[in-house]
């Protein structure tokens, strides 16, 4: 394979992160940009994998922001992209079981309110009521935004690439970056299975791979590869159209509807660090008893089909964005789960960053690397 000897920008990874930052700067006519992706496909890492979520409910004004910036976008995707994407506003609904959590998330449902998210409040008898096919004795109360929803994360990635392609993006997958050139305190290239290429900006948006990247331009990025494992169920007709995407909070358990049936999910808060994206069968088998002792319908159905992915977790759950140490070396990742629904907004913002000298659609300086050194980290409690 011929990639390309040298370009202004280089982008490590193909996922939702590298396509949108390869498509905002080309639609703002920097198009000497070489976006390079490892797998066969794009979007078949993180991305690929996840559940395909968007949601505004948040617990902090710069998550929040973000959403209120990449949501609409995703609106207007399918038209300005020539691009389906299934977008479904099924809603978000959080059920809240600890007292704790009841009184986080009534500040953050104010929080989200004062910036103009119109989340609701329910109480348990409210939720009962939506959901009568679930046990919910224990609910104490939840929040539901009907803005929130899903979103086929495949047709987003396309959409940015193929629109990035047309406006003169060079794009390639199949080929690996193994090696980083720098001198002087400067990026000056990379090396990859299909050769060097010289450029002076590169853009990690490896997503649980970005830590090895920055590490081969002498750069610690503290983002830890998290496994995360779901499934699809046979049809299960007793399933309203208008079943939301259902969130035991304090579980991390989830169900949304796939097809005729449904996906289901639970992260396991013990998953050692790594890279591994096969599937834990133990893990699976405690995640279908909560799941069937929430939703006991799940007992009549069968095995779809499940896989594993990787989110990319930073020590405070919000991600990295912008410069290095390293001249030239700027950092998109670190997403703690919620990436792909800030993809759209995130790739403009690095646009913003390389062409403006900073990012301004949304205010996310407060998201340099430094924090972690300087100890100013942003907690996000809305991780699921």
């Amino acid at each position: 394979m011929n990639i390309p000897s040298s370009a202004d920008v280089l982008i490590i990874g193909g996922g939702v992160m590298g396509a949108s930052t390869a498509y905002h700067l080309a639609v703002r006519g920097h198009k000497d940009v070489l976006l390079l992706e490892k797998e066969a496909f794009y979007g078949q890492g993180a991305t690929g994998r996840c559940a395909g979520g968007i949601r505004y409910q948040f617990a902090t004004q710069v998550n929040i922001r973000l959403s209120q910036e990449s949501l609409p976008m995703l609106v207007r995707f399918e038209k300005e992209m020539n691009q389906a994407i299934d977008y479904r506003q099924c809603g978000y609904l959080f059920l809240l079981t600890r007292p704790d959590d009841m009184t986080v998330f009534h500040q953050n449902v104010a929080l989200q309110r004062r910036l103009g998210v119109p989340t609701e409040w329910l109480d348990s008898d409210e939720i009962r009521k939506r959901l009568p096919m679930m046990v919910l004795e224990d609910v104490l109360g939840g929040t539901f935004n009907a803005k929130d929803g899903l979103v086929d994360p495949n047709g987003v990635v396309m959409g940015y690439v193929n629109a990035s392609q047309r406006l003169g993006v060079r794009a390639f997958t199949d080929v690996e970056v193994t090696g980083i050139q720098v001198k002087a305190g400067k990026i000056t290239g990379v090396e990859t299975t299909s050769g060097a290429v010289s450029t002076p900006i590169i853009v990690n948006t490896a997503g649980p791979w970005a830590g090895l990247i920055g590490q081969m331009a002498g750069v610690e990025i503290p983002i830890t590869p998290i496994r995360r494992q779901m499934l699809t169920t046979t049809p299960l007709p007793e399933i309203p159209p208008d079943f939301p995407f259902v969130i035991d909070f304090a579980q991390s358990l989830y169900f949304h509807r796939e097809g005729k049936g449904l996906l289901t999910g639970m992260s396991n808060p013990n998953q050692k660090p790594g890279l591994d994206q096969s599937i834990d069968q133990d893990w699976e088998l405690k995640h279908m008893e909560a799941a069937a002792n929430r939703l006991p319908l799940l007992e009549k159905t069968s095995l779809m089909s499940h896989w594993a992915g990787l989110y990319e977790v930073t020590p405070d759950s919000h991600p990295i964005f912008g410069k290095t140490p390293v001249d030239g070396f700027i950092v998109c990742g670190g997403f703690s789960g919620h990436g792909f629904m800030h993809g759209p907004v995130a790739g403009k913002l690095i646009s913003e960053l390389i062409l403006d000298g900073r990012a301004h659609t949304v205010d996310v300086s407060m998201l340099d690397l430094a924090r972690f050194e300087e100890k100013r980290l942003i907690e996000e409690y809305n991780v699921v």
